[in-house]
C-alpha cells in the first residue's frame, strides 16, 4: 500500500478520496479541521444528514481512511507519506509543501470555471506566480457563486478526477504532466 496524504475534504477533496479509496491501492491519511455546514451540500460530497460533523469523520464512515481533525502547520507534518495532495485553498500551507525538499507533492486547484493541477516536478521558477495572492481562503465555487443550486460550479469534481487519473499513473510509473489549467 501507498502512503498518500490528502489535505482538505472539501470541494476537490471529497471527491478525490473515494477514486482513490476504490482502487484499494493506498493507505489515505486526511486531515482536514472543518465540519460540514449546510452551505457544503451543494457542492461538497457530503449529505445533510452529516451537518454539523468533522469532516474528516463523515468520510471515514464511508471510506478506508486515518483521519486527523487538526490542521497541517509544519513541513514536519508532512513528511512519511509517498503523495501528498493538497486540496484546499492555503496560501501558507502550499509555501511549506512547495518549499520543502525531497516532498513529493501534487497541489490541486478549483475556483469557479477554472482549476489546476500543479506537481512537485513541476519548474521552481513558477512558484512565485503560483504562490501570489491574497492570504485568505477561497470557495471552489468562486467570487461569482450566489449560493443557488442554479449557478453551482463542478470544476473541483473535473480537478479531483484528473488528479486521481494522476495519481494512479504516478505511481505506475507513467508519463505525468507537471502542471495542467482546465478553464469552461
Amino acid at each position: 500500500m501507498r502512503k498518500v496524504l490528502v489535505i482538505g475534504t472539501g470541494g476537490i477533496g471529497s471527491f478525490l478520496i473515494p477514486l482513490l479509496d476504490k482502487v484499494d491501492m493506498y493507505a489515505i491519511s486526511v486531515s482536514d479541521p472543518d465540519t460540514v455546514e449546510m452551505k457544503n451540500i451543494t457542492y461538497q460530497n457530503f449529505s445533510e444528514e452529516e451537518v454539523g460533523e468533522l469532516k474528516v469523520m463523515a468520510m471515514q464512515k464511508r471510506y478506508t481512511l486515518s483521519p486527523n481533525k487538526f490542521p497541517i502547520l509544519t513541513e514536519q507534518q508532512l513528511r512519511g507519506y509517498d503523495l501528498v495532495i493538497c486540496c484546499v485553498d492555503n496560501i501558507g500551507l502550499r509555501r511549506t509543501m512547495y518549499n520543502c525538499k525531497d516532498l513529493k507533492w501534487l497541489d490541486l486547484r478549483a475556483q469557479g470555471r477554472n482549476a489546476a493541477m500543479i506537481a512537485y516536478t513541476a519548474d521552481p521558477k513558477m512558484y512565485d506566480t503560483l504562490l501570489a495572492g491574497e492570504e485568505r481562503s477561497f470557495s471552489c465555487q468562486g467570487d461569482s457563486w450566489d449560493g443557488s443550486n442554479r449557478q453551482v460550479h463542478f470544476m473541483q469534481v473535473a480537478i479531483a478526477g484528473l488528479g486521481a487519473q494522476w495519481v494512479q499513473r504516478w505511481f505506475n510509473g507513467e508519463e505525468v504532466r507537471d502542471y495542467m489549467v482546465v478553464n469552461v
